[in-house]
């Protein structure tokens, strides 16, 4: 018997495969799943199922793609808010046996009402779980999200509630096996680590420490977590099967002249790490380094349109687009090759961004200049412990749709915890045309390092006229 993690870095998605007896199953599989074949014939097994835990709405199900690969059967939980064309519909006691491990299926709804839990049990040894695939129920150190029904928002958190009931009393020795790990957006709290137990979730983990059903409904209503847009898509795609990544990722490298002319239809994004971008980019292009694209690209990107890379070098340019196929972007048509020293060495117009640190940013605040703006695009949840003097909120994420609020004459300072999410908040200025914009290298994380005074948001935070 044997269970083995994968984990899918910028989203956090952890799926698995579990096997005894030459067979295996997959556990809640990414888009690109090759590597899940491969991992089965190293244990000399042949994947025979595949189970979800519920319809994910932050990555592309790889289970309708290990269907056609190797003939498993496919399982999903019921009231999916409509059909899963792909998958057979498993309850509340529903069992199934490889060798000497039995896995039997608990129905565990509130984070969606479609969430199933899977029990893992060591037939040989004793008739306790040795484990639960939990999904987005329950995280090591936090709970699953529950604001995917506004509208019947109390009735789902109570849901959760008596769900996170059953799966303790599988009994503490039970390990946890979560469908994310920290970072993800399907949970603002977990814990870095990714190893735990029902028994110590049961002792320390603070969403599990409510005296009563009501404490714990109460808490769930007041939180707030982002809802990126393309969650619609993944909702939609979840439910009729996307198909397959493509087999080749790398996308061709292009040189300048079919860059540019390529360039008028489509969207550049910029996946280099900030220092660069600031340092020399191509104008107009949007600033999301790699590793940032799971957070942010679905915000920012139209999946319907193509998309040109810049990128350092092949290998950057295939883990962009590995991470963009993940949420169902596959219009990535190729990168820049040389990228911008080879650009800039054949006469080719590019851009800046200046950086300021912490201060340049105190003087500014100090003399209260009405034409400058700084712009903190952190989380809510962030800029609710504390923000710079005057400093005008608005989430990355909305900026886009926040640009005709703002005053295009005036001289923007971009910010957030480091400089990084302010770097693609800067890009986003200057795509649209604001010519006076600059960074805050380091943001709050050099504001706090330098002892400044941090005020309250009602407080200290300006509005745009």
């Amino acid at each position: 018997m044997f269970i083995e993690k994968i984990k899918t870095d910028g989203l956090s998605h952890l799926s698995y495969l579990v096997g005894a007896g030459g067979k295996a199953a997959v556990i809640d599989p990414r888009r690109d799943c090759d590597l899940y074949v491969e991992m089965a014939v190293a244990r000399d097994c042949r994947i025979t199922h595949v189970f979800e835990t519920h319809r994910h709405e932050d990555i592309i199900s790889g289970a309708p793609v290990l269907k056609e690969m190797t003939g498993a059967a496919v399982f999903h939980g019921p009231d999916a808010d409509g059909e899963v064309v792909y998958a057979e519909t498993v309850r509340e006691g529903d069992e199934f046996e490889f060798g000497s491990l039995l896995i039997k299926v608990l129905q565990t709804p509130g984070h969606t009402f479609d969430s199933v839990s899977y029990a893992v049990y060591d037939k040989d040894f004793g008739d306790k779980a040795v484990g639960v695939f939990t999904g987005d129920a329950l995280f090591v150190g936090d709970v699953g999200r529950t604001d995917f029904y506004p509208d019947r928002a109390e009735e789902v958190a109570g849901l959760l509630y008596e769900s996170l009931q059953k799966l303790l009393s599988l009994g503490d020795q039970a390990i946890v096996y979560p469908a994310h790990g920290a970072g993800s957006v399907c949970g603002d709290n977990m814990a870095d680590r990714e190893f735990s137990t029902l028994g110590y979730e049961r002792k320390y983990n603070p969403m599990l420490q409510h005296e009563s059903k009501q404490a714990f409904i109460e808490k769930k209503l007041n939180e707030y977590h982002d809802q990126p847009p393309y969650f619609r898509l993944m909702e939609k795609l979840n439910l009729e099967g996307a198909g397959p990544a493509k087999h080749v990722l790398t996308p061709p490298p292009l040189d300048a002249e079919t860059f540019l002319r390529r360039k008028e239809e489509a969207t550049v994004v910029d996946v280099r790490g900030i220092a660069d971008y600031l340092g020399a980019h191509v104008k107009g292009s949007f600033a999301i380094p790699s590793d940032m694209i799971p957070a942010f690209a679905g915000w920012l990107l139209d999946p319907d349109k193509d998309l040109l890379l810049i990128a350092s070098g092949a290998a950057e340019a295939e883990t962009a687009a590995r991470h963009l196929a993940r949420i169902g972007y596959d219009r990535v048509c190729g990168y820049l090759s040389p990228a911008m020293t080879g650009w800039a060495a054949q006469g080719r117009d590019f851009e800046t961004t200046p950086a300021i640190d912490a201060d340049a940013v105190a003087e500014r605040v100090t003399k209260d200049d009405a034409d400058w703006r700084l712009l903190d695009v952190r989380k809510l949840t962030e800029v609710a412990e504390g923000v710079v003097p005057g400093a005008m909120p608005i989430f990355l994420g909305d900026l886009p749709d926040r640009l005709g609020d703002l005053d295009r004459n005036a001289h923007y300072t971009t910010m957030c915890a480091s400089g990084a999410r302010a770097t693609i908040a800067a890009s986003i200025l200057q795509r649209a045309g604001f010519s006076k914009v600059d960074v805050f290298l380091g943001s709050m994380g050099a504001w706090r390092a330098a002892g400044r005074d941090i005020v309250d948001l009602e407080n200290g935070a300006a509005g745009e006229n």
